[in-house]
Formats: structure tokens, C-alpha cells, sequence
């Protein structure tokens, strides 16, 4: 019996200290797990379509000028994955850095265009034989910028670090300057080390 009476007290004492803390705490009972829960749910479909449709396309694109802004940049994580890791990154700022004889491929183009409008065949055949000749030039200056792209990456990260980005290199030489993406983070002349 002697412990019954210990135990009823300590429960007497418990109950009077959570009675004493309910009277001078937050002053409202504390809400049940189902009260809880129905205050978290929230409907899968608004009610208010229209409002719901207008704030999703505005969240949408403002991640999506976030992205744009951020690729432009050359933040990495906003980057496809064919553009990300420290090696594209120096293939880019190479690439950069050096003028590539394929920036003028476009150019070229609507120069032959506008030749190929003159009535006189010397003519059209001069433009084309020079689109000709300017594309094996480019040729021969993306392949030699791939093996030095090459070999100064082994230089810098090591040869077993070495990764195929001597198409990446390519492909972004025969671009015009102001139209890279991710845009050239490096002036002409200013190399990487």
C-alpha cells in the first residue's frame, strides 16, 4: 500500500505542476494531431484556378530567367552538363581568349549569299571557291587548337584527367563571339593559367 500512495502522490504532483504550467504558460491548450493536421493540408487544386495558374506561370518564369541569367554567367550548377567541370571551363576561357578563324564562318556565308545575286558566273564562282577555301582553314584551325587544347589540359590537370573536349573546343570556335553560350568570361589575349 505504501507505494500506491507514493505513486498516487507523485501523479497528484505532476498533474497540480502541468495544472500551474497551463495556467501561467501560453494560454491555450495545446492543439491535437488532428487539429494539427488539418491546419497543414492544403487542397491540391486551389479553388481560385485562374489565381493558382497565374502564380505558377510567374513562379515559372522567374526560375527560368534565374536559369538564363545563370547560364549566361557560367554558373555551373545552371549549366547542361555537357558545359560543366573545371576542363570545359579552361576549354572555354582558351577558346575565348584566342580569335578562331570559324568567327568569321557566318559572315562569310551572307557575303557568298549576296555574291550568288550577281548576274556574272566568275563572280559566283569566286565567292564559292573562296567559302571553300575559307572552310578548309577553319578546318585546319579548330584541328590544330583541339591538339594544343589537348595538350594543355594534360599540363594543367594531369593526364589521366583528361576529357574529349576537343569537339567542345571546335564547336565553340566556329561560333561568333557574341554568340556563345555560356558567354566568354575572359578579354582576347587574357589566357588561362
Amino acid at each position: 500500500m505504501a507505494k500506491t500512495s507514493e505513486s498516487d502522490a507523485a501523479n497528484k504532483a505532476g498533474y497540480e505542476l502541468n495544472q500551474d504550467s497551463i495556467s501561467s504558460g501560453k494560454g491555450h491548450a495545446t492543439p491535437t494531431r488532428r487539429e494539427r493536421e488539418l491546419a497543414r493540408k492544403q487542397p491540391l487544386v486551389s479553388s481560385d484556378r485562374t489565381a493558382a495558374r497565374k502564380a505558377a506561370r510567374s513562379q515559372m518564369q522567374a526560375q527560368r530567367e534565374r536559369a538564363r541569367i545563370g547560364m549566361a554567367a557560367g554558373e555551373e550548377k545552371f549549366l547542361p552538363m555537357r558545359d560543366r567541370g573545371p576542363q570545359k571551363r579552361y576549354v572555354r576561357d582558351y577558346v575565348d581568349a584566342r580569335f578562331s578563324v570559324g568567327e568569321l564562318l557566318i559572315p562569310l556565308m551572307f557575303v557568298v549569299i549576296i555574291l550568288t545575286f550577281f548576274p556574272q558566273p566568275e563572280v559566283q564562282a569566286i565567292g564559292l571557291v573562296a567559302l571553300w577555301a575559307f572552310f578548309l582553314v577553319a578546318i585546319i584551325d579548330v584541328v590544330v587548337l583541339g591538339f594544343i587544347v589537348k595538350r594543355k589540359i594534360a599540363a594543367k590537370f594531369g593526364a589521366d584527367r583528361l576529357e574529349k573536349v576537343r569537339w567542345y573546343a571546335a564547336m565553340r570556335a566556329l561560333q561568333l563571339r557574341l554568340m556563345r553560350l555560356p558567354k566568354p568570361q575572359v578579354k582576347r589575349g587574357q589566357f588561362p593559367v
